[in-house]
C-alpha cells in the first residue's frame, strides 16, 4: 500500500525583539528555505510584521506554524520565551492557523557559524541570522517529522512481518 504524500507548507519564525526571520518548507515538506526578515522599529509594534506573516502565509499557501522556543539553556522559560508565547497567542488569533513551538536553542549560535563558515563578514551577518535560525528551527522540525514517519513506518512493517 503506497504512503499517502502531504503537500503541506509550513512556516518557520525566528522572533526576537525587533526581527523576525522567516524561512518556509517545501510542498513535501522535507527541506526549509529562508525567505526574509520582517523588521521593525519597536519591540511592541506587531500590526504590520503580523500582516506581513499573514501575506506570506496566503503567498506560500502555508497550512501550519513552527515558531521558535527560545528556552533557556536550564531549560526555564525566560522573558524572550515569555513574549514568543504571547506572540504564538497572537499568530493563532489573526491567522486560524495551529503554531508549534520549537525549541531553538543554539539556533542562532549555528546561524551564526554557517555565515561565519561561508565567509560572510562579522559586519553584515546580521542582515542574515535571523533568517538562517529561522531556517534552523524550520529545519528541525521537519526532521522531527520525518523520523516519527519513519518509526511508524518500522512499526506498522514490523507487525505486519508478525
Amino acid at each position: 500500500m503506497a504512503a499517502e504524500i502531504k503537500h503541506e507548507r509550513i512556516l518557520g519564525l525566528d522572533y526576537g525583539s525587533k526581527t523576525v526571520g522567516v524561512a518556509v518548507s517545501d510542498g513535501l515538506g522535507l527541506t526549509a528555505q529562508g525567505v526574509e526578515i520582517i523588521r521593525r522599529t519597536s519591540e511592541n509594534k506587531l500590526r504590520q510584521t503580523l500582516a506581513r506573516i499573514e501575506a506570506l502565509i496566503r503567498e506560500y499557501q502555508v497550512n501550519s506554524i513552527v515558531l521558535g522556543f527560545p528556552k533557556n539553556m536550564n531549560n526555564t522559560i525566560g522573558d524572550r520565551a515569555e513574549k514568543s508565547l504571547a506572540f504564538k497567542e497572537m499568530l493563532e488569533r489573526r491567522t486560524g492557523l495551529t503554531v508549534v513551538m520549537w525549541d531553538e536553542r543554539l539556533s542562532t549560535v549555528s546561524a551564526n557559524r554557517t555565515l561565519m563558515e561561508a565567509g560572510v563578514r562579522r559586519e553584515h551577518r546580521k542582515d542574515y541570522v535571523d533568517q538562517i535560525a529561522a531556517v534552523y528551527i524550520l529545519q528541525g522540525y521537519l526532521d522531527s517529522l520525518s523520523f516519527q514517519t519513519a518509526r511508524k513506518n518500522d512499526t506498522e512493517s514490523s507487525e505486519l512481518e508478525e
